[in-house]
């Protein structure tokens, strides 16, 4: 039964799995182990503490963690509540966090206490931005600023709220209502808000667990951030579906991967190609058992073949798949199937997902590049209160224009072969050169700069920056490097800065990046 109808919404989704996986295991962090009757349980009470704290239908509430269950419990019962999801990426600083917030007019936020070192409620105060939208903060932590709430503080507040009520406000809710916003860079630096709804997400994940296998009992690693598509949806909303227990990772580090893997014998393990290969080359991994691994899904970057035939012939590992997606499009468009040759796998991105039309505009024969265009029910509603970035990304019969140049084989498998958008992938993060100039550009000491992506050993591709100094000043690369670290969340840094006395331009004024991409290269990064 397609997914958006057979729970309706994301609320209809928790309720159902509460109800049939019952005291299977749902989530597992550290000592702590709920069941799935446990979860709904939990979501229930957040949402009844979000609709005791004045959310209503249709207002957006804002993440701003790490993965972890609390993460879990807070964007559900938000949604519960009637609520619009907004992840924000954990890499982000202050300001960029305090822009979403402004931009999507989040009346609450969930905010996590201290991660990596870094308090945010310090880094959001920091950024002197005006948050007049904002109704209340609650902190995921057992202490919080007077003007805050702690998490504790914010669950008590909902029982006043009774069952029936919350039952009611979740009953309420229709498939076609949006049920989240992700925040996605575009060429000009703006972030632009995909707006997704309960049928899209539910229906899409439904086919996402069909054609990945994914099914009850398999004990899912989520490394992928929960801010991310990939995360939250092929992570959370998935196992749901099938009742899958969750092990939420905050951040990717090796040796907790494999101890994770081994002590919690993970069966799932999505991420980016770097993920998979960090494990393989781990000097120690042999002295972890990783044998219960048998799927992983993969994409976001050139997949090396050697890396599908290593994960297969070196983990046992018997699914290995491919896919493509982007934020607009809920997270999918396209995904291998199992059986697909190893070659398919590597080189491609897999075929269109069920009820869904991929064409690449301009190519006239199969094998022929063009820009990818997607169309179906995967497409997203529009940019949130953008109408003219809407309009410039689809078209009047439906068509989402991606950005990304491709190319589809006689069989419809996909392969991307550039990005329109000059996006490159730093570690499964996009990374956009126009928002990464815009940054740098705020440097008292910089005239002019463009940024490219530049092969990476570790992360696949990092930033490089080529900038040209204001006259006079003697700022060198490392002080930008650090200047950018502090101001930029870190996936966006470059890792390289080349001083040059200008860009090449054409007569137009557009930055040649085609010569800044062949200088890197003939000097070997």
């Amino acid at each position: 039964m397609r997914g958006d109808l057979q729970w309706g919404s994301v609320p209809g989704l928790v309720r159902d799995a509460a109800e049939r996986y019952g005291e299977r295991e749902a989530v597992v962090e550290g000592r702590t182990r709920i069941s799935y009757a446990e979860l709904g349980e939990r979501v229930e009470r957040s949402a009844a503490a979000a609709i005791a704290a004045g959310v209503r239908p249709g207002d957006r509430v804002a993440v701003w963690a790490p993965n972890s269950l609390d993460w879990i419990v807070a964007s559900l019962g938000a949604v519960g509540a009637g609520a619009v999801l907004v992840p924000l990426n954990t890499r982000y600083k202050g300001a960029e966090a305090a822009d979403l917030l402004n931009r999507s007019r989040a009346r609450m936020l969930f905010i996590t206490g201290t991660f990596l070192g870094t308090s945010y409620v310090a880094s959001l105060r920091r950024a002197g931005t005006e948050l007049p939208h904002l109704r209340q903060t609650v902190v995921l932590a057992d202490s919080a600023p007077d003007d805050y709430r702690t998490w504790k503080e914010f669950l008590a507040g909902g029982d006043a709220v009774g069952a029936r009520e919350v039952r009611a406000r979740a009953d309420a809710i229709a498939p076609s209502a949006p049920s989240d916003i992700v925040f996605t860079s575009g060429t000009t630096g703006r972030s632009k808000g995909a707006v997704i709804t309960h049928a899209q997400t539910l229906r899409c994940y439904d086919i996402w667990c069909e054609l990945s296998g994914l099914r009850e009992g398999d004990r899912y690693l989520i490394v992928n951030p929960f801010f991310h598509t990939f995360g939250y949806k092929a992570g959370v909303i998935a196992c749901l579906m099938r009742g899958a227990t969750m092990v939420p990772q905050p951040v990717f580090d090796v040796d907790t991967a494999l101890a994770n893997i081994a002590a919690e014998r993970i069966s799932v393990l999505p991420g980016p190609p770097t993920l998979h290969q960090s494990l393989l080359d781990h000097p120690r991994r042999r002295a972890h058992d990783l044998s219960a691994l048998r799927l992983v899904v993969t994409g976001a970057a050139v997949v090396p073949l050697q890396l599908v035939e290593r994960l297969r012939a070196e983990l046992g590992i018997a699914t290995v798949l491919t896919a493509y997606g982007l934020s607009e499009a809920s997270g999918i468009v396209t995904m291998c199937r199992r059986g697909d040759a190893p070659d398919v796998i590597a080189a491609t991105s897999g075929r269109a997902i069920p009820g869904v039309e991929v064409r690449t505009a301009g190519a006239t024969a199969p094998g022929e590049p063009g820009e990818i265009l997607v169309r179906g029910h995967n497409v997203m509603q529009g940019y949130f209160e953008d109408p003219d970035e809407t309009a410039g990304a689809l078209t009047s019969d439906g068509w989402l224009r991606t950005g990304d140049i491709g190319v589809l084989d006689a069989s419809g498998n996909l392969r991307v072969t550039d990005r329109i958008k000059d996006m490159f992938i730093v570690g499964g993060f996009n990374a956009y050169p126009a928002e990464i100039e815009r940054l740098l550009g705020l440097h008292p000491d910089i005239a002019d700069v463009a940024v490219i992506g530049v092969p990476d050993a570790r992360l696949g591709e990092v930033a490089k920056a080529y900038a040209v100094r204001r006259p006079g000043a003697a700022l060198t690369a490392d002080d930008l490097i650090a200047w950018s670290r502090r101001e930029m969340a870190n996936y966006k840094v470059p890792r390289q800065v080349e001083f040059v006395p200008a860009l090449p331009r054409n007569a137009g004024g557009k930055v040649l990046k085609a010569e800044l991409r062949a200088r890197a290269s003939r000097n070997g990064g």
